[in-house]
């Protein structure tokens, strides 16, 4: 059985930083595509970054750009965002995905990921 597991969510003041895991078991991940997504309370869910199965070109929202850094380790199969001056507006619960692919390119597209982690929720204070 395939899971993927966040962790590293919490309480934290506007400015500060977090950092997320998701840790992957069940297979291999080396293979795929990684990728961040969040929810806020009564939205969508919105794609935040995303990272290839080589750890090459990454991709973020507009929103984190500059704050937000994805990165991953297929040696221990997880995958991290590091997220630095936190925002009242980045509170949500935050997932992390993954999306078998032998090409290059990520996708910020939800259905397109084929396995999903249950979300930790990360609250920004101001």
């Amino acid at each position: 059985q395939v899971t993927l597991v966040e962790s590293g969510g919490g309480l934290v003041q506007a400015g500060g930083n977090l950092r997320l895991s998701c840790a992957a078991s069940g297979r291999t991940f080396s293979n795929y595509h990684m990728g961040w997504f969040r929810q806020a309370p009564g939205k969508e869910r919105e794609f935040v970054a995303a990272v290839p199965w080589n750890g090459g070109s990454t991709d973020y929202a507009d929103s984190v750009k500059g704050r937000f850094t994805i990165s991953r380790d297929n040696a221990k199969n997880p995958v991290y965002l590091q997220m630095n001056s936190l925002k009242p507006e980045d509170t949500a619960v935050y997932y992390c995905a993954a999306r078998y692919s032998t090409g290059w390119s990520t996708t910020r597209i939800e259905y397109r990921y084929d396995y999903w982690g249950q979300g930790t929720q990360v609250t920004v204070s101001s």
